[in-house]
């Protein structure tokens, strides 16, 4: 499709080839066999800029592999409310994790060589990608996680918060940044020319070029589309150099064109616009290689990119408790026992365990939506060939109570089902039924249990939490289902620690770690670590 596309191009007066850009957020995860990685929540977990690195490199080879030479990431949002859809798509709460995780744009795109020049766009080759930094500014602070919405904050806030990921970003030589759909105290960021060109383009010499989000201009006034020459006018004029229009393409060509020729928009900033995009098209080396490589199509899901998935759901997963009243560690569960239960809604879904922007854009449940190991799976595959597994995603309690003594231990996996954008947002937070039922059958009928949370974001545990002796933050795994059950029985031990505050309840929100009044049920940095086993 790519290359089709760029044939078209190519046939053009001036030949210049087209940049097909694509959402790999968390790997290609588009594609049916890509590997999907975790969500930027749970990397953030890891305090690994090193890991990230390599998943960066990893994502590059298979977004290559379908002959797509863009990606729209990384998202470098500091998420400071978790009622927001996309806060899963953020590293941290804290804007220095964001920083640093921002090393993943260094392998995407390719390492700068100690000879070249740190702020100009860089492409390494056709093993690489364009990366995205995204949403410029301030997406991470609006008022109640509400997406698309308004970020208030003075300007010394916006700087010290939001804005830092951006400074990291244009020293590792992004190739673009997409503008934000929400606005900064009532003013959309898509009509922004002060923090769009005088701070971004001027101040911080950002060379590379900015494009809008989806549908951007038109999401400029309410109702959407309601005064577009206008929207295309404030945007043009802020600084916005590329548009994506996936509809009304036309009509935008028709109200620039219009605008250029009546003087409106100055042939200047057309250029300036113009010289950008394809400074980025030269350094990617676009112009001598336009077209997809076949000989790539191997990177797609190899084993390796698997293997490092594997690693970073290990490195994610944070133990918040690991035992109660005294009694000894749960964690790590013995492989060798006679039988054991695993429950709940996400013990086996592999589209749960993906999250959102899998395959489709909001996710979809169901173990054939693409190829990788549920958490039931790979319990089965860890444990010793006598152990018997029992499964039941919703057991009920006269069976929880007739089997009891039969189970050595249970795990339970339940969490929130795949969303995005304003389709996650989520004003309580509850963890979704029947996920507390379950806890409260399975944990409160005599077995010792470990719950497994598989979500976007912290959600309010505290009314069961005192019922489980294990608790894990799985985050979102993705595709290797095998991370999780590597550290459940010890053969690694657990290391991640909170890149966000684990609040008691929603009405505390937002509370990030720094506040005066801070006073979550699980801190930020928390992360009980155990060994691995011996036995």
């Amino acid at each position: 499709m790519v290359n089709g596309m760029q044939r078209a191009a190519m046939s053009t007066r001036l030949g210049i080839p087209m940049l097909y850009g694509i959402d790999a957020v968390h790997g290609h995860g588009n594609v049916y066999r890509a590997t999907v990685f975790p969500h930027n929540v749970g990397l953030g977990c890891t305090r690994d800029p090193e890991l990230v690195k390599k998943i960066g490199a990893a994502t590059a080879l298979e977004v290559r592999a379908t002959g797509i030479p863009y990606v729209f990431a990384p998202c470098v949002a500091v998420c400071r409310d978790p009622r927001w859809g996309r806060c899963y798509e953020s590293f941290s709460e804290d804007p220095k994790v964001v920083q640093q995780m921002t090393s993943v744009i260094s392998r995407l795109q390719g390492e700068i060589p100690a000879s070249g020049r740190q702020g100009a766009p860089f492409v390494a080759g056709r093993l690489n990608v364009a990366a995205c930094s995204k949403h410029y500014v301030g997406d991470g602070g609006m008022a109640k996680g509400v997406n698309e919405n308004n970020t208030a904050a003075t300007f010394h806030e916006l700087l010290g918060v939001h804005m830092p990921p951006y400074y990291s970003a244009v020293i590792r030589g992004v190739s673009t940044v997409m503008v934000s759909f929400s606005s900064w105290n009532g003013v959309k960021m898509h009509a922004n020319h002060f923090l769009v060109t005088d701070f971004l383009k001027t101040k911080l010499r950002f060379r590379a070029f900015l494009i809008s989000d989806w549908r951007g201009l038109d999401k400029m006034t309410s109702p959407e589309h309601a005064d577009y020459i206008t929207s295309v006018k404030l945007g043009i004029l802020a600084g916005i150099d590329m548009v994506m229009i996936p509809y009304t393409y036309t009509e935008f060509i028709d109200d620039l064109t219009t605008l250029v020729r009546n003087g409106t928009i100055p042939m200047s900033r057309i250029d300036d616009a113009v010289r950008r995009i394809l400074r980025v098209k030269f350094t990617m080396g676009l112009f001598e290689n336009p077209y997809g490589d076949p000989s790539l199509s191997g990177e797609l899901g190899k084993p390796e990119h698997r293997e490092l998935a594997r690693e970073a759901v290990r490195r994610s997963l944070v133990l918040l408790k690991n035992s109660k009243d005294g009694e000894q560690p749960l964690l790590p569960l013995p492989k060798k026992a006679g039988s054991i239960l695993v429950a709940g809604s996400h013990a086996d879904n592999l589209g749960y365990q993906c999250g959102g922007w899998t395959i489709t854009w909001q996710g979809l449940g169901g173990n054939d939506l693409t190829a990788g190991t549920t958490i039931l799976d790979s319990i089965r595959r860890a444990v010793d060939p006598g152990t018997e597994v029992v499964y039941s995603e919703n057991p009920g309690a006269g069976f929880v109570r007739r089997n009891a003594g039969r189970f050595d231990y249970a795990v339970v996996v339940v969490g929130e089902p795949p969303y995005a954008e304003s389709f996650g947002d989520n004003l309580n937070l509850t963890v979704p039924a029947p996920g507390p039922g379950v806890i409260r059958t399975v944990c409160g009928g005599g077995i010792r249990c470990a719950v497994v949370l598989v979500s976007g974001r912290p959600l309010a545990v505290e009314p069961f939490v005192g019922a489980v002796d294990a608790l894990v933050a799985a985050w979102l795994p993705g595709t290797e289902g095998q991370g999780v059950s590597d550290v459940l029985f010890g053969d690694y031990g657990f290391t991640g620690k909170l890149a966000r505050t684990w609040f008691r309840s929603v009405e505390q929100l937002p509370m990030n770690v720094g506040d005066a009044h801070y006073d979550p049920l699980f801190p930020f940095g928390l992360g009980l670590e155990t060994q691995p086993s011996t036995a």
